[in-house]
């Protein structure tokens, strides 16, 4: 059985029009737009999928959102790694429950949680403090304060190094992801992973070939791309826009001694 919405739930408002608005609901809260007021005691009490009114009368469905949701929606300073590419990240790094993950910059979160939710223990740095609790902030809001006590965010530089070793698995989303692969191989067990993602195919070049110079094999760098396509009774095409390019997924394996 489903749990009603309650004060405090992030709630995803969808309208007529498909459009997506997030919304964390309160006690006497109001969201407010083009189309009218909509109370949040009307949705309070209610299940998801409930379709809900404002003051002019315009209908709104309310789900709690899914992980790609909140991703997509969440406050964010930095950009973030996008749903397309956090699935095949996940699986690229082979993150497990009980996996003990390093991760640097964390950005905004959008990492770190998905990570989290399949059950890894993280240690992660980010040289901006405002990003630390940007990104904590979110982990708390989708997962719970709980996703906290797994989650330990430092406000360091990994190029400098990184503390600790027999870690399962790095992950980076830095600029110069290339300057941390020496530390990588002494923090990472033998057989661990390490993954990076890049934007340009100069700095996938780069990571590579600090990976063939310090003990880490198998690896192999992939794009991916999303397209969808509209099915409307026998009008059945690929859609016009498609989300191509957004960066290079660089993955290998630490050789053991």
């Amino acid at each position: 059985m489903s749990r009603s919405l309650t004060a405090g739930d992030q709630v995803l408002l969808v309208d007529a029009k498909k459009r997506r608005y997030l919304v964390t609901l309160e006690e006497g809260g109001e969201f407010h737009s083009h189309t009218g007021v909509l109370n949040h005691g009307d949705l309070i009490g209610s299940q998801d999928g409930s379709v809900v009114k404002s003051s002019r009368g315009s209908s709104f469905v309310a789900f709690r959102p899914t992980l790609s949701d909140y991703v997509l929606k969440m406050p964010r300073g930095a950009q973030v790694i996008y749903p397309k590419d956090l699935g095949p990240l996940l699986m690229l790094a082979d993150i497990f429950p009980g996996s003990r993950v390093f991760e640097s910059g964390v950005g905004s979160g959008a990492l770190s949680m998905t990570m989290l939710r399949s059950g890894a223990s993280i240690t992660g740095y980010d040289i901006r403090e405002d990003f630390v609790e940007r990104a904590r902030h979110n982990v708390a809001t989708m997962l719970g304060a709980d996703a906290l006590d797994r989650y330990k965010v430092e406000i360091r530089d990994a190029y400098d190094g990184i503390s600790g070793s027999d870690l399962d698995r790095v992950v980076l989303d830095l600029p110069e992801p290339w300057q941390v692969v020496p530390h990588a191989a002494g923090a990472l067990r033998a057989g661990g992973i390490i993954v990076a993602y890049t934007p340009s195919i100069l700095q996938a070049v780069k990571f590579r070939e600090a990976l063939d110079s310090n003990g880490f094999e198998f690896a192999e760098t992939i794009e991916v791309l999303n397209r969808s396509w509209h099915i409307e009774g026998q009008a059945v095409r690929p859609d016009h826009r498609m989300v191509a390019h957004t960066g290079f997924l660089s993955h290998a394996r630490l050789l053991g001694s």
